[in-house]
């Protein structure tokens, strides 16, 4: 059988993994298929990096061919780039392919996992898009994507005729199904959809059978042709015998998402079961406010589109506000929602759509722009598959927004007195990503399903959902007590004692487990020999904060003000910073919080603060303390912002970019002016307020014996101390590469700044990318550090990781790891050498 190998390439590093997903599902992993998705910029995640691909290619090049799928735009140069790093006699055998990236991925490995040949997974990958097509009316020929069918009718032919009963058809995974095992015969397979009275289509070809838009009820006749004829059939026929492994619980579309059953007992109210947990409170409904839109005539359409361009580009912002604290709430992944809310938004057909209705109609913003949702919106109900459908959700949602902005309403946030268990028709994303898990106890709606966008923010934030009850629950009155087990997807109004009593007992073991899971992460991280590492949060903005709190981080070892002077005309004043700065120490409640003072340049350049000229190589440019050092007026009010925010709090300041003993002087200096101006005015301050540098410069690392002296304490980034470094631009595709902070030489330099800073009695500690990395705890713990600073999100897994290990085998790791000669040796050796906990 060849050995084909499949290669995804996308912008988008969720939407490629979700495909290799699907896809290896079709031929149970039988193929290879690498992902090659998104680079390394949490700002901007969304690219393409030659790289990866590169990467990508080498880690499954097969000499039967690489079959390289690619998204759009740069994927394709990215592509095209990568194959000019393999050696001539690979490039001979990887071939990029422009079939679409979903159905592409799927007919290429079904094809790859049924022995075809680089030319035929090429050809089934590009009448992927055919069979679409046809499916949907839009082509109405039966497609021969692979070669034309030749039958001998002479002879009789062995056939079968069956009734499809499995619920859902021949769709994806069933019809890969059928692909597979006809591929494993010599006969040449056949097969007709008689109840469509369709043509017949080789068997052996994913794009042709999906032609034959196979429904449940639907009657098909297989032929066979050659010596395996009975035998082909016979394992045919058996994968219908079996629905193809699925169950075969009917599918009645209303019901599939609007689940409405009669009580079983009284006050008792079935649904479907969206997120597990015990609810018992009181109801509280909610109704989000629906905008009511009236078409009118306007005499200049110009200014109309200036106003719906200008709603648009404020949902736009507060979509992007939404998507950054539901990252930190619920995670990435599930904030991805929010991601394809933004690209909604940035859709040129439906802009172009809407700005031709205002221009030829003569109408109102609002007017044009409902129409378009709901021509989209009616679009998505159209299709057949359910988890479309429930798309409509977020286009409603995204609708919604910009309508609010148009007619001037303020966002509607629900803030309840106390806790509650909400009932509503149903919950938009937005809304759900809004709720407070601390008074909204539960969730019951009368409509929505556990595959919902809602549904699984629920999930991830932890509040049971029963969702598809009866609608009754919405004539409720607030406060009738109502109890809601999301395990089973039921729900009591005004509960019996005895319910009561069997959901508070399931309630209190629900709720003992979750606070098991949460208290190792509160809990000090000490190694197995008895060695406390203190693990705190990088942060970005005072939503961060409560999230690390919540995970566990027993302070904030790097507060980024950065996101303080972003996204506004001028600098910040010195009583806005010094609100932030209280409000974060206040959620800390004496944890320490170590405050990085301004770092922009190089990648973070401010449009209010121009350089003046351009600069060549900004890395190595005015940034960091050189350009605070420049501009006094902006360093001096952060430093009397954060130091009258010291007052009662555990506060320091820590310096970016230090390169030399000079920098630190003068930035002293500055610091003691600031202070003996505060004297003055009779303000107070921490005076004993430490001050500590980021070392990520290599000079730095080269005199850290002598910074040592100056400063209280160290923190090494190590984004940037690698590509200094490794002299690799990390933004650049063709060496980034090189930009591994697990290099020996980059773990030299972080050996060498630990042994100075222990050798003059400081603390020193990580906050770079590499401190999250659970592979390099070892490393880490072995150097010596003192404190890591990690994403809030890692803290429980590096908490877990210290206490996994000890410091005598870590050690011993960093011992050979200094030894090795390259970052992927490390990482072998990591793999090799961590031992189970005794």
């Amino acid at each position: 059988m060849a050995a084909i190998a499949i290669v995804l390439v996308s912008h988008s590093k969720q939407l490629a993994l979700g495909v290799r997903e699907l896809a290896a599902q079709m031929v149970q992993g039988q193929v290879p298929i690498a992902v090659a998705a998104g680079i390394e910029d949490s700002e901007n995640p969304l690219g393409t990096d030659p790289i990866q691909v590169y990467e990508a290619i080498a880690s499954v090049f097969s000499d039967d061919g690489v079959l390289v799928l690619m998204d759009l735009g740069s994927a394709l140069l990215s592509a095209e780039m990568a194959i000019e790093f393999l050696p001539e006699a690979q490039q001979e055998k990887v071939y990029l392919c422009e079939a679409p990236l979903v159905e592409g991925a799927i007919a290429a490995v079904v094809a790859a996992g049924a022995g075809g040949d680089i030319h035929q997974v090429m050809a089934e990958a590009r009448g992927a898009l055919l069979a679409k097509a046809t499916q949907l009316g839009v082509v109405s020929r039966p497609l021969s994507v692979v070669s034309p069918i030749t039958t001998n009718i002479e002879s009789p032919t062995p056939e079968i005729q069956l009734i499809v009963s499995n619920r859902l058809g021949l769709h994806a995974r069933p019809a890969a199904q059928f692909v597979a095992t006809a591929a494993r015969f010599q006969s040449q397979i056949l097969v007709q959809n008689l109840t469509r009275n369709t043509e017949l289509v080789r068997g052996d070809s994913i794009n042709q059978v999906t032609t034959l838009g196979v429904r449940q009820g639907d009657e098909l006749l297989i032929t066979a042709t050659g010596s395996d004829a009975d035998e082909a059939l016979a394992a045919l026929q058996g994968l219908f015998a079996n629905n193809f492994g699925e169950d075969n619980v009917a599918l009645n579309h209303p019901s599939a998402f609007h689940h409405k059953v009669t009580p079983a007992t009284h006050g008792e109210l079935s649904g479907i079961a969206a997120s597990g947990g015990v609810a018992i409170a009181p109801v509280v409904h909610y109704q989000p406010t629906h905008i009511a839109i009236t078409e009118y005539h306007v005499d200049n359409p110009d200014a109309e589109w200036q106003r719906l361009q200008a709603a648009i580009n404020t949902a736009r912002q507060e979509i992007q506000a939404v998507f950054s604290q539901a990252s930190l709430q619920i995670g990435d992944a599930e904030a991805a929602i929010f991601d394809a809310q933004l690209l909604f938004l940035e859709d040129p057909v439906l802009l172009s759509a809407a700005h031709q209705r205002i221009l030829d109609n003569h109408i109102n913003a609002e007017a044009a722009w409902q129409a378009v949702v709901d021509q989209v919106a009616t679009s998505y109900r159209a299709l057949e598959d359910s988890y479309l459908q429930e798309r409509v959700d977020d286009v409603v949602d995204v609708g919604q927004r910009v309508l609010r902005l148009l007619a001037g309403n303020a966002a509607a946030n629900l803030h309840l007195e106390s806790p509650a268990i909400l009932v509503a028709t149903d919950l938009t994303p937005s809304d759900t990503a809004g709720l407070d898990p601390t008074k909204v106890l539960g969730i019951c709606t009368t409509s929505g399903s556990a595959t919902s966008h809602s549904a699984i923010i629920a999930r991830t934030l932890g509040i049971p959902a029963v969702l598809g009850v009866d609608a009754q629950v919405l004539h409720l009155a607030d406060g009738t007590l109502m109890a809601l087990d999301g395990e089973s997807g039921r729900a009591w109004v005004e509960p019996e004692s005895d319910i009561l009593d069997l959901l508070a007992a399931k309630q209190e073991a629900w709720q003992t487990a979750q606070q098991e899971a949460q208290a190792t992460a509160h809990q000090p991280a000490i190694t197995r020999d008895g060695r406390q590492v203190s693990v705190f949060a990088n942060i970005g903005s005072i939503n961060d904060v409560q999230v690390a709190v919540a995970s566990g981080a027993e302070g904030v070892g790097l507060l980024r003000t950065e996101f303080l002077y972003l996204d506004r005309i001028s600098a910040p004043t010195e009583e806005e910073q010094l609100l932030v700065y209280q409000a974060i120490a206040q959620v800390l409640d004496n944890r320490p919080l170590i405050i990085r003072t301004l770092d922009v340049g190089g990648d973070k350049p401010l449009p209010y603060l121009r350089v003046g000229f351009p600069e060549a190589n900004p890395f190595l440019g005015w940034r960091g303390i050189r350009f605070c050092l420049d501009h006094l007026d902006l360093f001096k009010t952060q430093l009397r912002a954060i130091l009258r925010a010291s007052v009662g709090h555990q506060i320091k300041i820590m310096l970016p970019m230090i390169s030399t003993v000079t920098e630190v002087r003068a930035a002293k200096v500055i610091l003691g002016e600031v202070q003996a101006e505060l004297n003055q005015a009779g303000i107070s301050f921490d005076a004993a307020m430490k001050v500590g540098i980021m070392v990520e410069v290599p000079s730095a690392v080269a005199i850290a014996d002598r910074l040592a002296t100056e400063v209280d304490f160290f923190s090494i980034g190590t984004n940037d101390l690698s590509q200094y470094v490794m002299a690799s631009d990390r933004t650049n595709p063709r060496v980034a590469n090189l930009v591994d902070a697990l290099h020996p030489a980059v773990l030299r330099m972080v050996q060498q700044t630990v042994q100075a800073a222990h050798t003059a009695g400081i603390s020193v500690g990580l906050c770079g990318e590499l401190a999250a990395d659970t592979l390099a705890t070892p490393i880490l713990l072995g150097l010596g550090l003192d404190e890591l600073s990690v994403n809030p999100q890692s803290i429980p897994g590096v908490k877990q990781a210290i206490a996994r290990l000890s410091i005598a085998e870590s050690e011993a790791i960093v011992a050979s790891a200094l030894q090795q000669d390259s970052a992927e040796h490390v990482r072998e050796l990591i793999s090799t050498s961590i031992t189970s906990p005794a």
